[in-house]
C-alpha cells in the first residue's frame, strides 16, 4: 500500500481526467444506459442478478452501494416491467429473493451484446500490448476503488478514543447506527430502531448505578461505536451486554475489540457470575469477536423479538474459575 503523500499530483489529475471521459463516453451522464430504457442502477441490478443468481434486496444494497429506499423503488419498477420476479428464500421463506424472468434474461443478453460491442470498438484503436494494459489497469483500479468502500481508513482507528458514560445525543446516535446497519444488511425497520431507542433511554436513567456502564467510541467529536453492560435487568448477579455497534468506518479496525475489552474488564472487576448477550445467527464477524473474549453459544431458537422471525441466539461468558469447576 502506498502512503497518500507519496502519490504524484499529476498522476491523480490524469486519472481523474480519464475517469470523467470514460463516464461521458460510456453514457453514464444520460438517464438511461446500454441502449435500454433503464437507469444505470437498474442495468447494473440486472447484470448482478444475472451473474450471481437470485439475490435479496439487502444484498443488492450492499453491492450497488445505494440507499435502501433507492434500491426499493428501482426494484419495484423492474418487477412491474416484468424483468424480475420474486421467490421465497430456500432457507427462510420470510425473505424474498429476486431472479430474472425470461424477459429479463433477454434484456441482459442485449445489454451484454451492447457492452461487448462498445469494448471491441474501443480496442480496435489499440495494439495488442495496449489492450492488455487496459485490461490489467482497469481491473486493478476497480479493485482499489472497491477497497476504499469495504476497508476502513487506517486513520479512523488511530484517531478513535474510548470514553465512558453518558454524552448528549448518545441515545439518538446509537439508535441511528443500529437502525441504518440492520436495515441495510438484514431488512430491519422502525420496530427494531424504536426498540433500541426506548431500551437505551430506559437504561440511561439507570447509569448512576455502579453495576451499569456504557462505553463510546468517539472520532472527531462524533460517536462511532458503543457497548454497554447492564448489571441490573437480568438479576442473579449476571451482566447483560447490550448495544454493541460500530459505524461502518470503524469495522475491522480494532475499535470493536477495544470496546469489548473495556466492557469485559469492567465485568471482571465487578465479579459478575456471568455475562449474557442476545443476538441472531449470521453475524459472523461479531460472533468471532465474542468468542475471542470467552463467550460460547448457550442456545438458539426461532423468535421475533427483533421485529421478524429469525434464528435468535444467546451467548454466555463465565469467569474462568467458575467455568472450570
Amino acid at each position: 500500500m502506498t502512503h497518500p503523500s507519496l502519490i504524484n499530483e499529476s498522476l491523480i489529475n490524469e486519472i481523474r481526467r480519464a475517469s470523467r471521459l470514460m463516464v461521458r463516453e460510456l453514457g453514464f451522464m444520460n438517464s438511461t444506459l446500454a441502449a435500454t430504457d433503464y437507469s444505470p442502477s437498474a442495468v447494473h441490478t440486472l447484470l448482478e442478478i444475472s451473474a450471481n443468481g437470485a439475490m435479496t434486496a439487502a444484498q443488492l444494497v450492499q453491492i450497488l452501494g445505494l440507499e435502501k429506499s433507492s434500491v426499493s423503488r428501482m426494484l419495484s419498477r423492474l418487477l412491474a416491467a416484468g424483468e424480475l420476479q420474486e421467490k421465497p428464500d430456500g432457507e427462510d421463506a420470510r425473505f424474498k429473493r429476486l431472479e430474472l424472468t425470461e424477459q429479463g434474461r433477454g434484456t441482459v443478453s442485449r445489454i451484454n451484446d451492447y457492452g461487448a460491442m462498445r469494448v471491441v470498438d474501443a480496442l480496435t484503436h489499440l495494439d495488442a500490448g495496449e489492450q492488455q494494459n487496459v485490461a490489467l489497469g482497469l481491473t486493478a483500479y476497480a479493485q482499489a476503488l472497491a477497497k476504499c468502500r469495504d476497508v476502513p481508513r487506517p486513520a479512523a482507528a488511530n484517531n478513535v478514543t474510548i470514553v465512558s458514560g453518558y454524552r448528549p445525543g448518545m441515545i439518538g446516535r446509537i439508535a441511528q447506527m443500529h437502525g441504518e446497519y440492520y436495515a441495510r444488511h438484514h431488512g430491519f425497520g422502525h420496530f427494531f430502531e424504536g426498540k433500541v431507542a426506548s431500551g437505551l433511554a430506559e437504561f440511561s436513567a439507570r447509569l448512576d448505578a455502579e453495576c451499569n456502564h456504557i462505553w463510546l467510541a468517539v472520532l472527531e467529536g462524533n460517536i462511532v461505536g458503543s457497548v454497554a453492560i447492564d448489571g441490573e435487568d437480568l438479576g442473579n448477579n449476571e451482566a447483560h451486554l447490550r448495544w454493541f455497534i460500530l459505524d461502518d468506518r470503524c469495522r475491522g479496525s480494532g475499535v470493536g475489540r477495544r470496546l469489548l475489552a473495556e466492557a469485559m474488564a469492567f465485568c471482571d472487576r465487578r465479579a459478575f457470575s456471568a455475562v449474557q448477550l442476545w443476538t441472531f445467527s449470521g453475524l459472523h464477524a461479531a460472533r468471532a469477536l465474542y468468542e475471542s473474549f470467552g463467550f460460547t453459544l448457550h442456545k438458539e431458537w426461532q423468535g421475533d423479538q427483533w421485529g421478524m422471525m429469525m434464528t435468535e441466539q444467546q451467548f454466555s461468558r463465565y469467569p474462568v474459575d467458575s467455568a472450570s469447576t
